[in-house]
């Protein structure tokens, strides 16, 4: 059994240390454990820091490309290198490196293919209240997205089987965190979750500058994958109430119509016409987005054999 223990990293000087030091070096059952570093771009000492600290597994990026691109390029190099498990942790020191033994676990046991840590947002002291609603509903949209029940879709504290990494595919640019999940449970993978406590707060997040854009962009996020995935749900919900809302002016002017009064509201008709415009287009969108969705299907299935094909070629 081959661990990887993947840390995506922008700048993590002052904290990395913490990280590796952290991180355990032996775990039961795996046969090897290895740390990769992903550097976003980094302009401070954070590749020094790791190599001082006996990392010898590195992705490079010559510039800030993004969390997401890291995580998957991250996945592309521990896959190719043997990895059995990837374990996704932050170089903020967040997550308590000490319970990756706990967050493998299940993967071990074949109980679940992908094991997410549940930081409790409800407990931690600097998430202000309006944050911790808004963490509490992203997660129970994601997790009605992909099926399962999900305490904390946000976190980043993280364990992959190589069977569900080969089967998911990133295509935001903005975290993977709610992508890979809804993918995850659409693709029928077995996801669960374990309680852990973070550590205090080193630094404000760098992938947004503050709670509306973290909330706008998870959003667009969400709303992708649930048009990839599920469109019926979206295109039937707005059909549905283009259609209401186009009827109710049609009812108006009948009634008035039949009392002799149906020539002054021409209006009604126009507004209602166009609800009902609306609606159609909606059911229209939803046959075709159904129609890619099967298409994207028969992608997926092909591009998971090339990625096996691929890895096992790179192995020999």
């Amino acid at each position: 059994m081959k661990v990887f223990v993947q840390i995506p990293c922008f700048n993590e000087e002052a904290t990395l240390a913490l990280v590796l030091k952290s991180i355990p070096k032996k775990i039961k059952n795996v046969d090897e454990l290895e740390i990769l570093i992903i550097d976003d771009g980094s302009s401070d000492k954070t590749i020094e820091v790791a190599k001082k600290h006996g990392v010898k597994h590195f992705v490079i990026h010559n510039r800030n490309v993004g969390l997401a691109r890291s995580f998957r390029d991250g996945v592309d190099y521990a896959l190719k290198n043997g990895a059995d498990i990837v374990v996704n942790t932050d170089g903020d020191n967040q997550y308590p490196q000490g319970r990756i033994a706990n967050l493998i676990q299940p993967i071990i046991d074949g109980t679940a293919d992908i094991v997410i840590g549940d930081r409790q947002t409800a407990k931690i002291a600097h998430f202000s209240p309006f944050k911790k609603l808004m963490q509490k509903f992203g997660s129970w949209i994601v997790s009605k997205a992909a099926g399962a029940k999900l305490p904390d879709a946000a976190s980043g504290f993280r364990a992959y089987s190589r069977d569900s990494l080969t089967k998911i595919n990133i295509i935001t640019q903005f975290s993977y965190c709610m992508e890979t999940i809804i993918q995850a449970g659409n693709k029928r993978l077995k996801i669960a979750s374990i309680t852990i406590e973070t550590n205090g707060k080193t630094r404000e997040s760098r992938l947004f500058k503050n709670t509306w854009q973290h909330m706008a962009k998870s959003g667009k996020a969400i709303m992708r994958s649930y048009i990839m995935y599920k469109p019926y749900v979206i295109f039937i919900t707005l059909g549905i109430t283009f259609f209401l809302v186009g009827i109710i002016p049609f009812v108006r002017y009948a009634i008035f119509f039949f009392v002799g009064a149906g020539n002054g509201h021409l209006q009604s008709l126009i507004f209602g016409s166009s609800m009902l415009v609306g609606s159609l287009l909606s059911f229209a969108l939803m046959v075709i987005s159904d129609l890619l969705r099967i298409n994207r299907i028969l992608l997926e299935d092909q591009l998971e054999r090339i990625k096996e094909i691929q890895i096992k070629s790179e192995q020999k």
